[in-house]
């Protein structure tokens, strides 16, 4: 997948640009736990508690939840984690909004391919615009690749890091839009000039003092961002 190509404001003013997160956002749930939590390893609970708390690293610690499926139940995994997984209400209106006002649109997912690829195919995003984790089922043990790591300005391990991708859309030129739910839109919605904020990313949020708007819907994002529009720094 190529990587992101910013395209620059106009004199005198900023394009705004949107980076959404999937689990928990795009989808109703979140996929990694719910895939987990229905073939149920041994062990798990513990490692996504350590997620979640900031103990472990994500990359670590979605790596070793894959490591304990076996990939002889790779067929299972994927049934399950599409026809589980539920699209958020008022996503394609969304993505109609942003095409029709000129907004950058990217999804910049901790998920895997195997079920983000195919949830998101029936909205036309281009592939280039859709950043998440890799997967290989190849030996005894589902793996987890890392194909956006970190840059030399981010030390979380973050696995997808979600800030360097931010960070190639400067701020002097962009209006940054993040919608996100948990732990890896934290550090993402330091960056932001404007943060859509639910589940965990709202306690975070009120944690470090960060002004955010709660959603449920994206309709709800939708009647912000129609309400902002003249309002958003220039």
């Amino acid at each position: 997948m190529s990587e992101a190509q910013p395209h620059s404001g106009t004199a005198g003013t900023k394009r705004r640009v949107i980076f959404c997160d999937f689990d928990g956002t795009i989808t109703e749930n979140d996929n990694i736990v719910a895939i987990i939590r229905h073939f149920d390893p041994p062990g798990w609970e513990t490692i996504v508690d350590d997620i979640v708390s900031q103990r472990k690293a994500i990359r670590e610690g979605v790596g070793e939840l894959f490591r304990l499926l076996p990939t002889s139940r790779k067929t299972e995994v994927i049934d399950y984690a599409i026809g589980n997984a539920r699209i958020r209400s008022g996503f394609a209106e969304l993505l109609d909004y942003a095409r029709a006002n000129d907004i950058d649109f990217y999804v910049t997912s901790g998920g895997i391919d195997f079920f983000v690829y195919p949830l998101l195919a029936p909205f036309s995003i281009p592939e280039s615009h859709i950043y998440c984790n890799g997967s290989d089922f190849t030996g005894e043990r589902i793996e987890i690749k890392w194909p956006h790591p970190c840059d030399d300005n981010c030390s979380n391990d973050c696995g997808m890091c979600k800030t360097t991708i931010i960070r190639r859309f400067p701020a002097e030129a962009y209006t940054r839009i993040l919608i996100g739910d948990s732990v890896t839109d934290f550090e993402g919605a330091k960056l932001a000039d404007l943060v859509f904020a639910r589940s965990h990313l709202i306690r975070k949020c009120e944690e470090l003092g960060l002004p955010y708007y709660e959603y449920e819907t994206f309709h709800d994002v939708l009647t912000i961002l129609k309400q902002e529009e003249e309002s958003i720094p220039s």
